[in-house]
Formats: structure tokens, sequence, C-alpha cells
């Protein structure tokens, strides 16, 4: 069957392109997965592998009855046949030699008269020079395999069927001609090579190189089979996505009629790989997706632009080199608040670099209009927290360091709890440690959550109606307080909480200029919240494409919340005064006077709409809060900060670029609301240089808006 739907994948300047992908007996899920994966990627071509050893098991025939009309009935697959039955080899493993050399094409037969219509071409085993897929030690010179691949490349042929010779792992020209020398070639009507650039081939010299020297070959042997590229990757078991997505790119390059990808999904960390299990974690990482089916980067940026637009793609990249001037570095700065952060810093004529996996939805786009409005002082260092070797290098020139990379849901975290332990608490040991490894540490700001109070069972609330608010008077006066205890809830709040904890204890330990804000909820601009955080933005959101929204208990939960231009100034206000501000913890939110519960803010949104917003009611969320308001008196003592944007003005904002975001027309009820609050706004912007002179010192009781948001996400 051939799928002739390439109108994503193959174009003028590009080789056929396909993926890689093996699978277990029994494994529907996953077919059905890659299937889908495939669709979205828009690609049509998969090679994949038919065990030999497999289809004399008692389930085998069912299983690939199953699995050779599924996938062809989607793709047009490439067949690779492999693994000796063990009974029948020379050793009993699947990398022997069969007894019997024959037995491979008896076995061909078999299987193209019972599924032949299905597939063009049959590719004849897998890295036959490399001892895990084929033992050679039993066939030094390889006369045994030649015999074997010879025979059933000649009987494919009679059956109609092109060949592919197995390909070389390593790319070794000599093995290729000793493959000539064998007579083997005047059956094969394409070469497969294969390539893991700084992974397994570690010394690496390029596609260029590699397929010159095997065409060198093929040509001095008058040969006019096609070469094809029958399995590349580059494993992210370093965390270095945006190396796997160089790697592709390269691969794309080659000078080769077909490039086949691996893999789909990362290998599901409970299986053994053929090496074994576990004996060599490379193995693990090679794909597009997390076993967990969550998309890496490549995945991303392949199923938003076509493969023929990743190449243009400049503003993802890493530009940090030796020369580059210092630099206030943020951690997570494509996210929302690192965005406003930089777009802060960028208008101040600082130079910003930005490091971020832009693992986040949305994040990009953030990414792509800090590059294009500010291209000039912006450095990007695509990159992973967890990477430890990159947070090295971009801290070498970090003058001031904002910590905002974490994995920010508490619905994640208890879905992932290991995933959330290495970015939030592993990823907060390695700034630290490359910020104590400079002769001159740079300051940081980290910001926590308020989550590390727990869920304040020990608090009562009231409703009225609309809210809860806190039984306590001084609680209801002035929110919670840092001398609050500490009560870590979900694996979220632990790792945050840890984080948190480190930073202080790192300022103590180490006098390092060190601050963490325990943050409220934030919204504004560049925020793309969804359900699990971001909730301002996610109402928002929904209001506008008029769709219903999800409520997780009864919608009276009542939060401070804090426009992010407001905690930008706290940021600034936070590395000027970092020596007396260090080793400590600051609640930044809102405050009393922009508190609002969930029902509240709908009512506002809907105003904006015009409508109603539907409304669907589920149960409440483990940890979840009945009522959350940071007290911000420490801070505002310290350094005379307090929140400018009142909960209308700030929500305003922010459904109007939300609106202009998406190219729908601002509503008219948002008018009045923004020309008020216009110039005053525009005032207080105006320079930071003297905005700590221009705070007026908040009368003692009185409150302004705070903020906890966990969008700080890389």
């Amino acid at each position: 069957m051939k799928i002739d739907d390439r109108a994503k994948n193959n174009t003028s300047s590009l080789p056929l392109v396909g993926l890689v992908e093996w699978f277990r007996i029994g494994e529907y899920e996953h077919v059905k997965e890659v299937l889908a994966s495939l669709q979205e990627l828009g690609i049509t071509e998969l090679r994949t592998g038919v065990s030999w050893a497999d289809y004399y098991t008692p389930e085998g025939k069912d299983w690939y009855d199953w699995l050779i009309p599924t996938l062809a009935n989607k793709v047009n697959i490439l067949p690779c046949f492999l693994y000796t039955p063990p009974s029948i080899g020379e050793k009993p493993r699947t990398s022997s030699p069969p007894k019997d050399k024959k037995a491979y094409a008896d076995f061909l037969d078999v299987f193209i008269a019972r599924h032949g219509e299905h597939f063009e071409w049959v590719e004849l085993w897998n890295e036959p020079n490399n001892m895990v897929e084929y033992d050679f030690t039993h066939d030094y010179g390889w006369n045994k395999f030649s015999e074997m691949i010879g025979g059933a490349a000649y009987w494919c042929q009679q059956l109609g069927k092109k060949t592919l010779l197995g390909g070389m792992s390593p790319i070794d020209p000599n093995w290729l001609q000793t493959m000539y020398d064998h007579g083997v070639m005047k059956y094969i009507d394409a070469v497969g090579i294969h390539g893991f650039p700084y992974v397994f081939d570690q010394m690496w010299d390029g596609w260029e190189t590699n397929i010159q020297a095997v065409r060198e070959v093929m040509e001095r042997n008058n040969c006019t089979a096609e070469l094809w590229i029958t399995e590349a990757g580059f494993s992210t078991w370093q965390h270095d996505e945006f190396k796997q997505l160089q790697e592709f790119k390269e691969a794309l390059k080659a000078d080769a009629a077909r490039v086949y990808w691996y893999a789909v999904k990362d290998l599901d960390p409970s299986l053994p790989t053929v090496g074994g299990f576990h004996l060599d974690d490379r193995e693990y990482y090679f794909g597009l997706k997390r076993a967990d089916g969550t998309s890496k980067l490549l995945y991303r940026l392949w199923a938003r632009h076509g493969l023929k637009k990743l190449d243009k793609l400049d503003y993802v990249k890493r530009t940090l080199n030796e020369h580059t001037e210092p630099y206030s570095l943020i951690t997570g700065g494509a996210g929302f608040v690192g965005t406003n952060l930089a777009k802060r810093l960028l208008q101040q004529g600082k130079r910003v670099l930005v490091f971020d996996s832009l693992s986040r939805d949305g994040v990009e786009q953030n990414l792509q209009w800090l590059h294009d409005t500010y291209s000039d002082r912006l450095e990007v260092y695509v990159g992973d927290i967890r990477d430890m070797q990159a947070v090295r290098q971009v801290m070498k020139g970090a003058e001031e360091v904002f910590h905002f990379a974490a994995q920010v849901a508490v619905t994640t975290s208890l879905d992932l709890p290991i995933n959330d332990f290495e970015i939030n608490a592993r990823g907060i040991i390695n700034v630290l440690e490359a910020i104590r490894e400079q002769d001159n540490p740079p300051p940081l700001v980290f910001t926590s959550t308020n989550k590390v109070y727990g869920g304040l069972e020990d608090m009562t609330f009231i409703s009225n109606g609309s809210r809860y608010y806190p039984e306590d008077t001084g609680t209801k006066k002035y929110g919670i307080s840092e001398k609050r205890h500490l009560d870590f809830h979900s694996p979220y709040g632990c790792s945050k909480g840890a984080a948190d904890q480190y930073v202080i204890d790192y300022a103590r330990t180490y006098n390092l200029p060190m601050a963490v804000f325990r943050m409220s909820c934030i919204y504004g601009p560049h925020q793309y919240g969804n359900e699990d955080q971001g909730w301002v933005a996610h109402f928002a959101i929904k209001a506008i494409e008029c769709e219903p929204v999800n409520i997780y208990g009864d919608g009276k939960q009542v939060r401070d919340i804090l426009f992010v231009e407001d905690l930008v100034d706290a940021f600034l206000l936070a590395q000027e005064q970092i020596e007396s501000l260090s080793g400590q913890a600051f609640n930044i939110g809102g405050g009393p006077d922009n508190t609002v519960s969930l029902l509240e803010l709908l009512k506002t949104i809907s105003k904006y709409r015009g409508q109603e917003i539907p409304l669907r009611f589920g149960d409440w969320r483990p940890g979840d809060q009945h009522y959350y308001v940071s007290d911000t008196r420490k801070f505002q003592k310290a350094t005379g900060w307090y929140p400018k944007h009142t909960v209308q003005e700030g929500v305003a904002k922010l459904y109007q670029w939300l609106c202009e975001n998406r190219g729908v027309e601002v509503p008219m009820a948002l008018t009045s609301i923004l020309e008020k609050d216009e110039e005053p706004v525009k005032k207080s912007r105006s320079s930071l240089t003297h905005a700590r002179y221009a705070y007026k010192q908040p009368k003692e009781g009185s409150q302004h808006p705070g903020y906890h948001h966990e969008s700080r996400r890389n």
C-alpha cells in the first residue's frame, strides 16, 4: 500500500523523511499512539522491526497479522527483518548466525507471502557490524552473514521486493567493501547507514565526510544502489533537547535519498534494551516524546511549523560564547514572568540572557517576541535546568540571576513526582552550585510559592456567599506572613519548598547574596495559562474562546492576585537591595487590597465578554487552599515597594493583551478602564532608575495587590 499524502513531509530540498519505532508483541496502544504522532507530524514513512525470533513464538503470527496491516493502512512501512530464533542459532541468542543460512530466506518467503502486499521494500538485518545486533565473533569475515543475506536478497527480488542492506553502525566503508567482495551487493537496491553523532559516534566527522567515504566505495564498485540513512538519532539522556533538534536538522542536510529518524518515543524504563536492562541509559532517551507521552522540543517545533520551517526558527538558538558581555541571567526567561522581566531590563539598556528549555506551551512565542523586539541586547541559550554543564556555562557571565525555571503545576507533580523533583529541587542545586563556583558570585532572586505553607487546614474560614475569608481578624486584615510555619503539600510543594530552604541556607552557609519570593498568583501579558496553573489568564482565554470553565471546589477560593509589572518592580528592588535582604524569604502578592475569589473574577471577566461564562464544577483538588492572601508588609518595609495595579486594572490589561494576541477585537467594556489607567501607568513605568524613590511608603496596615502564580516554567 502506498501513502501519497506527503504535503508536510517531503519537499524538493529535503530527503524523504521517516521515523523509526520498534514494537514488542502486544503493544497495541503504543502502535496507536505512534500512528497518531506520525499523523500530527505529517510523516508517512515508518521503519520498524520484524523479529524472526518473535514470529515463531505462540503469539507471534497473530501479532504481526494485526501489526502490519494496521501500520500499512496509515503509513508506508519499511520492515527490517532481524533476530535469529535462539533455538536455531549457532549460539542460543538472537544475535547469533543461524545454523542453516537458508532459513532466513525461508522466513522472508513465508512473511512476504502472508503480508507482502503491505510493503515495497525489505531491510535485511539491522546493524550487522554491531556485535549486539549481529555477533560477528562467530563469523569473522562475515562469510556466514554474506551467505544468509545474499540468498535472502536474491529471493526477495524474485518475489518483487526491493532490498535494503541493513544499516552499518558505525559507518564502515571497509565493511561495505567486504559485502561487494562476497557478491552480496548485486542483489541490493539500497545501502543503509546509521549515525548517532556525539552519542554512540563520539568521534563524529559529520554526515558529509561519512557519506562521501561510503559513496567512494559504491562508485569504485560501479554500484547504482541508493544511499539511505536508515537510522539517525540523538539521545537526550543529559536533557539536551536543543542538541537533538540541531542534529536532526543536520541529518536533513545529508546527501541521502531517505532519512529515518530514531525514534518516536523514549523506551519505557521498565523494559530492557537488546544489550541489557539499563546497562546504557543513553538507549532510553532517543524519542521525540518522553516515555510518559509528553513531547520534547523537536517534536513540538516540528508539529507546529513543519519540516520545511525548522531551519528558519532563528530565535531557537544558543548565542552564548566566550566573548559575550556580562548579562542579567533569567532561567525560565521565556516564561510569562521571565518575559516581562526581560522586557523591563532590556528597555533599560541591559544585556539579558534568557535560559529556557521551551517546554511550556506559549513560551516559544514569548521568545520570538523578545528576539524580534530586542535582538541587539538579547542572548539566548535554549537549555534545561537539569543540565549541570549548561547551567555552569550560562552562569559564568551573569551579573545577577533570577531563577524562575521550574515545573509549576501541582497536578503534574502528582503524576510525575520524580520529574518534578529533578526540575525543582535538583535544578536549584545546579543553580546554587554554579553561583558558588564563581569568583564573584552573582546575587540571586528565587521564586518560591505559597504552597510551602500547605493547605492551611488549621485555620477556620467563613463563607459569605461568593468568597471565603479567615475567621482570625489579624489574618483577614494583613494576610499570611512569613512567620507562618512551613507545611509542604503535594510533590510540587515539597520540591519548591526544598528549593526555598536551600536558597536560604546557601545564603547563610556560604555567605551568598540570595533572597526568596514566596509568590501568590501572578497574572498579566505574555501569560499562556491553562487549567493547572496560570488560572487568571486561563479564565480570560476561555471567555475569549467562548468555552466553559471548569471549577474545582465551589469557586469561593480567594487569592490575592498581583499584576506582573508590579512583580517586576519587586524583583528589581530586591536585586538593588540584595545585601540587606539576603538570606530572607518574602511573601509577595497583591495583599488584602487585591483579593478576588474565582467566582468574582469570572464575574468581572464576564462583563468584558458581554455574557456569562458557563461553569462546570468538580471535586476539590488535594492541598488547594480555601484562602491565601500574602502579608507583604515585610518586603514593603524593607524596600518601599507596593503594587500599583488594582484587580480591575490589571485584569483589563491582561484581557486586552489576550484579545490582541489572538487577533480578536478588544471589547468596548474595557476602553474606559484602560484609558483611565493609561497615564498613571505610563508615568510610573517611565524609569526604574528613580522608581525606588518614587514609591510611597504605605501607611501601617495598608495593603496592596499581590500574586502567586506558578507560571515561571522554563
